[in-house]
Parts: structure tokens; C-alpha cells; sequence
């Protein structure tokens, strides 16, 4: 599940506080800066509810169809069939010299 492989929320990044230090980032570009990857994370996890919701829809829809329509079997092919076409497509490619 997806919610296991992401170590982080938008929650967390906007919670994460930093320690500052004497040669330390501007906290104003830190603070732009993640509020551009909160947005990424909340549009990502907007764009990954919408896929999943309609996967589960064309599934759904699948499931439908197939029940309605099974699904045709191709037909058993036997040595004669073969040699049948075979012998036609001799006579296509050849004409009729082949049998002269």
C-alpha cells in the first residue's frame, strides 16, 4: 500500500521545525520552499486518490462487460486446417502452374 512507502505527509513538513546555526539558511526562503512542496504533496495525493477511484471504476466496468459478453474461445486448429491453407496459399502464390 502506498501509505507505507511514504515517509512523509504534508502535516509533517509543515510541523518540521529546523535548528538554526551561525551560518544557517534564510527561514523565509525554507519556509517558501517547503510551503511549494506541501502543495506538491497535497496534489499528489489528490492525483493518486482520483487514479485509484477510477481504476477501481474500470475494474468494476470490466467485471460488468465480461459477465455480459464471455469471451469467444479461438477454434482448435488441426493438421488438416493447416495443410488446407497451406495448399491455398500455394496456389496463390504459385498459380496454377504448381498443379499443371
Amino acid at each position: 500500500m502506498l501509505a507505507d512507502k511514504v515517509k512523509l505527509t504534508a502535516k509533517d513538513i509543515l510541523e518540521k521545525e529546523f535548528k538554526t546555526g551561525v551560518r544557517g539558511y534564510k527561514q523565509e526562503d525554507v519556509d517558501k520552499f517547503l510551503d511549494l512542496i506541501i502543495k506538491d504533496y497535497e496534489t499528489f495525493h489528490q492525483e493518486i486518490e482520483d487514479l485509484q477511484q477510477e481504476n477501481l471504476r474500470l475494474r468494476k466496468q470490466l467485471e460488468e462487460s465480461s459477465k455480459r459478453q464471455p469471451v469467444a474461445q479461438p477454434a482448435g486448429t488441426t493438421n488438416f486446417d493447416i495443410l488446407k491453407r497451406l495448399s491455398n496459399l500455394e496456389k496463390h502464390v504459385f498459380g496454377s502452374k504448381l498443379y499443371d
